[in-house]
């Protein structure tokens, strides 16, 4: 696709992947690790597929304060003075206004496109196709747009987005974008299913695209207590007052979702249906789903790992340990780093309350 100047990508990494503990830790966190042995990082990946997008000089990335070694030491190329450093984790609204201000003072022309850092996507070249009819429409209308993916089960982790669908298409250059009705944020078992019988419901990506005009509209009109924040530092972004200001800025800031902020209320709220394989490898039962299987349903990784009478199962084992299992049915067993977690695939939702109970209990040396 043509790389016009005037588009930027927003990279967030600030997480800390805490569905995927023990592997992922505060330290070394999911988006800076080889997930799926390809010989990139998941934010490597990221990288390289939105630098097809804009030039690499267009591209931030937000991120906790910690993590900047880590970029710079996977992404040398990566322009650091885009790396934008939070003093603490505040959610996607503030991390995005924080970029906007960023963005502003080198580009009011600009069509962003938001992406975390950590998503699988197998079909690059239609996951371009379709940033590039976003970004279009982005330019020619004042709206906020995300890519929805159309749901193969009812899985609670995602969140989902119904659509409308009049049968004429609002944008004649994209058939598949569709106005957006309602988002609701990761139903139960029984509404998933409903949702997924009713046809007009999309899993939420979490990548957004949206001109800066329209996204700065939006924090005024939504989140100004946010917004008046970030404004007061016109003058300082791109330079050296900036972190001073920002972590002024974050200790008073709230903690909120874009989705809830502002997606939610919204009313130019567009979503593009698509369909390039993707997964925000959010938990160990998407890796499980991602990764090729033996004859009996397990994944492996681990070069000494045995198995016997057991199948359905995700086993990720440091390659010199010697791992025996057996009679297991649908378990993750994983250990990273002096931790073991023996976990049904069915209760991995119950890993964050392993991570905060650990926590509690034991420090913060397992997490």
């Amino acid at each position: 696709m043509a790389k016009s100047k005037h588009n930027f990508c927003v990279i967030m990494a600030g997480g800390i992947g805490a569905r995927f503990w023990p592997m992922s830790r505060t330290s070394h966190p999911k988006q800076f690790i080889d997930i799926l042995g390809t010989g990139e990082t998941l934010i490597q990946q990221t990288f390289n597929r939105l630098k097809r997008i804009c030039p690499k000089e267009n591209i931030y990335i937000v991120t906790n304060e910690i993590y900047k070694s880590l970029i710079m030491s996977q992404i040398p190329e990566m322009v650091s003075e885009h790396i934008l450093l939070e003093p603490s984790r505040r959610n996607t609204a503030p991390c995005i206004a924080y970029a906007n201000y960023c963005i502003l003072a080198r580009d009011p022309e600009a069509r962003i496109v938001v992406a975390p850092s950590d998503h699988i996507i197998m079909k690059e070249d239609v996951f371009l196709e379709n940033i590039e009819a976003a970004l279009g429409a982005a330019a020619e209308h004042e709206w906020l747009l995300t890519l929805g993916i159309r749901p193969s089960r009812p899985d609670t982790g995602y969140g989902y987005i119904q659509y409308v669908d009049r049968g004429k298409d609002v944008y004649p250059k994209e058939k598949h974008i569709k106005k957006v009705k309602t988002f609701t944020e990761k139903p139960d078992l029984a509404l998933a299913e409903t949702f997924l019988k009713c046809g007009d419901f999309l899993w939420n990506s979490g990548i957004f695209i949206w001109s800066l005009k329209s996204i700065m509209k939006a924090f005024e009109t939504y989140l100004p207590e946010v917004d008046v924040l970030f404004k007061k530092g016109i003058g300082k972004f791109g330079t050296p007052d900036e972190k001073a200001f920002i972590a002024d800025t974050y200790t008073v800031c709230k903690s909120i979702s874009i989705d809830y902020g502002i997606m939610e209320p919204a009313g130019n709220v567009y979503v593009l249906a698509a369909d390039f394989g993707w997964s925000d490898l959010g938990t160990w039962g998407s890796l499980y789903d991602n990764r090729p299987k033996d004859e009996l349903g397990n994944t492996v990784i681990g070069k000494n790992v045995m198995l016997y009478d057991t199948a359905n199962c995700i086993v990720n084992m440091p390659k010199d340990k010697l791992v025996v299992l057996e009679g297991l049915n649908d378990y993750i067993v994983v250990e990273s780093d002096n931790v073991l977690l023996v976990c049904r695939k069915t209760d991995e939702q119950q890993i964050r309350q392993f991570v905060n109970d650990v926590m509690l209990e034991k420090g913060e040396r397992f997490v």
